[in-house]
């Protein structure tokens, strides 16, 4: 057992409840259970694909798919929608193919927002204990639900959300979060290589904002916010970073009219002897795909844009200190 899932068989002897908190927001996570390009990349125990041929999420709507299992076979399924619930849960029918008996047992999935990550309950309850014993001793259900999660949380993480830079800085943990959660620091290293500060204010807390303004070396001047979601001090941030104007709306990035106007970033704090390891992961949220595409495109640049700010970072700790 994966010692982040728990498996829950002895509540219900007809249910089969399997519980994940996965690190990642709940609409990323909704997102890659509710589009078929995506439940393709996870959807099942470790070594099976899925190949869809017909996904209609709605009330009544059926998701029609074949699994195939690492030893050749092909198992055909049938998922018909009974609730579905943005972004909150979904209930379905799981069935086999058309000459297998349609409805074997209702599945309840449902994502609950645990502070910047999604704690997924999926609960499948059967119409006799004999069926779930059955289902249990011939396919391993309750091991494949916890290898599926694992799927799901891995294509989450690598897939959707894989942008992560992380640097070791020599000072401890307390400094470093405070040059990132007081205004008065983030002035002297926050932005790109060659931007000047022009103003800031920073009201920390969930639902606050830091809004900023910076010029660049070419005289135009540049505005952005964090929206805050999560503040664990001194070992978690978790906000969203958004271009701004002057007051503060959410505009387009100046350099691309397809950039997510919304990027989620995870930002976590581990000393070690006195030394703190600083991993900012960043997402794009409520994104077309094609948002989704530049920013992937983007991710060498911007390694090299958050190698150059956190260098601006290590020179101003060394000064603090």
């Amino acid at each position: 057992m994966d010692e982040r899932s728990s498996i829950d068989l002895d509540s219900d002897p007809r249910e089969i409840v399997g519980i994940r908190v996965i690190d990642a927001p709940r609409d990323l996570v909704w997102q890659a259970w509710t589009d078929p390009k995506h439940l393709a990349q996870w959807w099942g125990p470790s070594g099976f694909t899925t190949t869809t041929h017909s996904f209609d999420m709605r009330p009544g709507g059926v998701w029609r798919f074949v699994m195939h299992g690492p030893d050749g076979r092909d198992y055909q399924n049938r998922i018909t929608f009974v609730e579905v619930e943005e972004p909150n849960q979904i209930i379905y029918r799981h069935g086999g193919g058309e000459d297998v008996e349609p409805v074997q047992f209702e599945t309840t999935v449902t994502f609950e927002d645990f502070g910047g990550k999604t704690k997924l309950i999926w609960r499948s309850r059967f119409p006799t204990t004999e069926q779930r014993a059955e289902i249990i001793k011939t396919y391993g259900a309750d091991k494949g639900l916890v290898q599926t999660m694992l799927r799901l949380e891995e294509f989450v993480g690598e897939v959707l959300q894989e942008f992560k830079i992380s640097r070791t800085f020599r000072v401890p943990r307390a400094v470093l979060w405070k040059a990132w959660s007081e205004a008065e620091h983030l002035a002297h290293w926050w932005g790109p290589k060659g931007f000047t500060w022009l103003a800031g204010k920073l009201d920390l807390r969930p639902g606050g904002v830091f809004q900023y303004g910076m010029r660049g070396p070419d005289g135009s001047e540049m505005w952005g916010k964090f929206v805050y979601r999560e503040i664990t001090a001194p070992k978690r941030l978790v906000f969203v970073n958004s271009f701004s104007d002057k007051d503060g709306n959410t505009v387009r990035a100046p350099f691309a009219s397809d950039w997510p106007l919304e990027v989620l970033n995870i930002m976590t704090l581990e000393e070690h002897g006195g030394e703190t390891v600083l991993t900012l992961r960043g997402l794009p949220i409520n994104a077309t795909e094609g948002e989704r595409r530049r920013f992937s495109a983007m991710k060498p640049s911007m390694k090299q844009g958050f190698g150059g700010t956190f260098d601006q970072l290590a020179d101003y700790l060394a000064r603090m200190q």
